[in-house]
């Protein structure tokens, strides 16, 4: 058998191609060299820290006639930031009386209710809670 010609590499053809192959540096940059988790996932996770409202969450807040301030909106930003660090997916997120079931992979708030609504204590669905 002739090896030269088979349609199989030598042990010393294939060692051959191996070696002459381009390798990429393996000393790189890395722009997140000596960021912690925390800081890199919060990196990351900044251009969508606003919370969304469903359509649901949106009529429901009409309904009751609910009204977030500026401070109470980037407070739910922060307890949704808080929810996704623990790895938390459905949380209700508590910002002074109102209650917010927020999906948090989504970043949306699926529906909303004041004190007097959330008198039962009783939330279904959730794997986490956030009072802020």
């Amino acid at each position: 058998m002739n090896l030269q010609s088979s349609q199989y590499l030598s042990a010393l053809k294939l060692k051959d191609q191996l070696l002459n192959q381009t390798k990429k540096p393996l000393n790189q940059p890395n722009p997140n060299m000596g960021l912690t988790f925390q800081e890199i996932l919060a990196k990351t996770t900044q251009s969508t820290a606003e919370v969304k409202f469903s359509k649901h969450a949106a009529n429901r807040l009409i309904d009751r006639g609910l009204s977030l301030s500026e401070n109470q909106i980037e407070r739910l930003n922060e307890g949704t930031a808080k929810a996704s660090l623990k790895g938390i997916k459905d949380s209700l997120v508590i910002v002074d009386q109102m209650a917010f079931i927020v999906n948090i992979p989504n970043n949306t708030v699926v529906t909303a209710m004041s004190g007097r609504e959330a008198s039962e204590n009783v939330f279904t669905n959730i794997d986490g809670a956030v009072i802020i």
